[in-house]
């Protein structure tokens, strides 16, 4: 069980955006979170002049969801910063560590460095622009004994300022399908109304190029948004490839589900080689159905002839609608709109756009029959 620890930040500006020096009691270390914008007035700091090691935190330009590092050290931190200002665009803030009794020396912040370098290429949570990874340094077993426990202090430093470079990704499910399962879940009973509550496939539009080398390569497939409610309740994936295919085609158990990025997407892992099925063509689907993530049944997967049927007709599937179908009772009820706008008195007109604006949806009571389709499933 990890101990229990308190940090100190100072805010020198005043600004919880800007400098922030951050330290702990008996430690002979100090943190400076700063921002690039204010490198020039930052850059002038007394802390810059010291030998320490640093962090400069960002996105490229290319479109890649996971946060970029590059982990650096010098003797004289103002002057290499300086330098990286210029050389790197794709950084918009930085952390930089040193000493308080000038305690680092070369050998010091050469192992920190090939140290950092080692984790954050272990635990693969952001993009890593290091161009090469350094050979460890020679130390005094009480030299590296020192250097460890300071490696410690940052590291339990670096997650509270939001550089999270050096933890691994934690499931946030892990659902351990099979393909056994997926015989069961194909033989299962499913029902139109409340299929939000009872979905466990995700079908996931992609590209050939990475279809080929993430879907089928890597058993894994990224960058996918799923609502909160769905992550424990997701057990199979599936592909729709797009055009010239335009079809599902293949679909894979999940084993777990992690975050990726810091924009509140994930990746999913395979358990199991992903599995070719007949295709399931887009057919007559609405335009723009495709065009990001859908969630369904695994049964339906298995018996739909094309993607309308595969996440449910539009008459009679509210679901597909995305209007609400419920049973109360013996009563069914149903959010329709009506073509008719309405008058000051409420009484229906002709058709024809008022001022106001149109009726909004009406509840339409239907009593007739009622016994028998609250007993009946809707397909």
């Amino acid at each position: 069980m990890a101990e229990p620890f308190t940090i100190r930040i100072f805010v020198p500006d005043g600004d919880p955006e800007g400098v922030r020096l951050i330290d702990r009691m008996n430690w002979t270390g100090l943190g400076v979170v700063f921002r690039r914008e204010n490198w020039a007035d930052t850059s002038k700091r007394a802390e810059f002049a010291r030998t320490g090691v640093y962090f400069l935190a960002g996105h490229p330009e290319e479109d890649d969801e996971r946060s970029t590092l590059y982990i650096g050290q010098a003797d004289g931190l103002r002057t290499r910063i300086g330098q990286q200002l210029k050389a790197k665009d794709f950084w918009h803030w930085g952390v930089a560590f040193v000493s308080t009794n000038e305690g680092l020396n070369r050998a010091h912040i050469t192992w920190l460095e090939y140290a950092l370098i080692k984790r954050a290429q272990s635990a693969k949570s952001w993009r890593l622009v290091n161009g090469y990874a350094p050979q460890e340094p020679a130390l005094s077993e009480s030299e590296k004994a020192d250097t460890r426990a300071f490696l410690q202090e940052i590291l339990q430093i670096l997650p509270l300022v939001g550089l999270t470079a050096f933890q691994a990704r934690r499931a946030v499910a892990r659902p351990h399908a099979t393909s056994h399962a997926a015989s069961t879940a194909a033989t299962a009973p499913w029902r139109s109304a409340g299929a939000a509550n009872e979905s466990d496939t995700l079908v996931v539009p992609a590209q050939r190029e990475g279809f080929e080398r993430v879907f089928l390569g890597e058993r894994a497939w990224f960058a996918v948004r799923i609502a909160g409610a769905m992550l424990n309740k997701i057990k199979f994936i599936a592909a729709y490839q797009t055009q010239p295919v335009s079809a599902v085609t293949h679909w894979a158990p999940v084993d777990r589900i992690e975050p990726y990025g810091d924009g509140g997407k994930y990746k999913l892992f395979f358990s199991e080689p992903a599995r070719e099925i007949t295709p399931i063509p887009y057919g007559d689907a609405p335009q723009g159905t495709m065009q990001g993530p859908r969630y369904t049944q695994f049964a339906r997967l298995q018996t739909a002839t094309n993607v309308t049927k595969l996440f449910g007709p539009r008459d009679g599937n509210a679901e597909a609608r995305g209007q609400p179908l419920v049973f109360i009772g013996a009563l069914r009820l149903i959010f329709c709109p009506t073509p008719f706008p309405t008058t000051a008195t409420g009484k229906r007109s002709t058709p024809i756009r008022p001022i106001g604006g149109w009726r909004r949806p009406s509840i339409i009571w239907r009593r007739k029959r009622a016994a028998a389709m609250a007993a009946t499933t809707i397909r």
